[in-house]
This record gives C-alpha cells, sequence and structure tokens, in this order.
C-alpha cells in the first residue's frame, strides 16, 4: 500500500511538473532565425508575413517608429514599412475596398513589430499600460496586430478623432466619453468597419486593432530587412 502510495506521489509530481513546464505562460517561445520562419511558412502558408503596401498599393503609410515622431522620440525600424499575417492582410484588403466606396481610405502606423523592439518600448514607455508586456510577448510581434486610422479620399487627410496616434491619454480609450458627436461618430465607423472582417480593438487605444485567431501565431524577432 505505502508502495503504491509512493508511486502515484512519484507520477503526480511528474505529471504537474511537466504541465507547469508546458504551460504556455511559462515558456515564451520567440523565432529569430529566418530558416524558421520559411519552414513555419512552408508547414502553413498562412504564417507568411506580407507586406502590407505590395499586397494593397492603394493604401497609406504612416510608419512613425521608422521616424523620431513617436513617444520613443527616435526610430525604431530602420525601414518603413508594415507587414502582418497573409489572412490579416486578406481581412485588411477587404476592407480597404469597403471603405473606397465610401470615400474613404486606411492609414498604416504599424503592423508586424520585432520582439527586440517591444522589449525597447517597454524599457522606456512611462505609462506601462500602453506597451506590451516583453514576458508575454505582443500581438504585433505575431504579425496579427494593426495599428491604424481612416482617411477622408477627397482630401488626404485623417478623420478626426479624440486623440493622435499613440497618446498615453484617457481619451485614447476606443470607447472613452465625452467626445464631439463627429469623433464618435469617426470612431464607431472605423471601429465597425474592423469588427466585420475579423479584427477587435484594443480597450485603452481607439487605432489598435487585434486579428481574431493571434493566438496561433508564433512571436517574432525578425527584422524587416530579412523579410
Amino acid at each position: 500500500m505505502k508502495l503504491n502510495c509512493l508511486i502515484f506521489f512519484v507520477l503526480f509530481a511528474f505529471c504537474a511538473v511537466a504541465q507547469d513546464k508546458a504551460h504556455p505562460s511559462k515558456k515564451l517561445v520567440v523565432i529569430s532565425s529566418y530558416s524558421q520562419y520559411l519552414s513555419s511558412v512552408k508547414t502553413n502558408p498562412n504564417n507568411e508575413l506580407v507586406e502590407i503596401k505590395k499586397a494593397i498599393p492603394s493604401i497609406k503609410l504612416d510608419i512613425r517608429y521608422a521616424t523620431t515622431n513617436n513617444f520613443m522620440k527616435q526610430v525604431m525600424y530602420k525601414q518603413a514599412r508594415a507587414f502582418a499575417r497573409k489572412p490579416v492582410v486578406e481581412s485588411l484588403k477587404k476592407i480597404q475596398a469597403e471603405l473606397k466606396k465610401k470615400g474613404y481610405g486606411l492609414k498604416i502606423f504599424d503592423g508586424y513589430r520585432p520582439y527586440a523592439v517591444t522589449i525597447a518600448f517597454h524599457n522606456k514607455a512611462s505609462d506601462k499600460n500602453f506597451v506590451a508586456n516583453p514576458a508575454k510577448g505582443s500581438k504585433h510581434n505575431r504579425g496579427c496586430a494593426i495599428d491604424l486610422t481612416i482617411i477622408n479620399l477627397k482630401t488626404g487627410k485623417d478623420v478626426v478623432m479624440a486623440t493622435p496616434y499613440d497618446s498615453f491619454s484617457d481619451a485614447a480609450a476606443a470607447h472613452y466619453m465625452p467626445v464631439s458627436i463627429e469623433v464618435k461618430k469617426n470612431r464607431d465607423f472605423l471601429i465597425a468597419s474592423m469588427q466585420k472582417y475579423n479584427f477587435t480593438v484594443l480597450d485603452n487605444e481607439w487605432w489598435h486593432f487585434d486579428y481574431n485567431g493571434w493566438e496561433n501565431y508564433a512571436l517574432m524577432d525578425i527584422p524587416f530587412e530579412k523579410l
């Protein structure tokens, strides 16, 4: 009886350790090898990081992290490019086509973000609520988050929103009130347009949209110049 109890205890302890090691929050896996990335694409074509501008030529880019016009006040990307996973870009293409019929278009601020940049953001940000925790990684690191806004095609200007992009203020929240009728209309229009094609807005950032199913994609740390 004692022997059986001992065996049970050992087996239980072994399983508990195995489960702990297998728990995703205990071990962060980040793909930093280009060959690993290519292998993942071969296994599943949806893993491809597609360059948004090449796939959707009409889309406008304003890649702030390739400039000093961002909360870091420094250039974080060597190239002003934007990437996202294949299904994400396919959805953006549909959104862009639908908006065009109404006289609007998308402007992209950021897409896939190398993991090393997320670490730099977290180290410098004064308000950690507005940056991803490197211990968990960012959905941007997975190529499944897009920062964007809507532009008026006639004027080429951004529609009015409650705050500028990358604002750390309370008014940056997706459902912050009170705001003007025009701002609420524009914000609701953006959110509804994105939700229709499988995106969810981040509560504290009206410009940030996560692609549903992001958890199926690995964290990445490959710079733009290698893609």
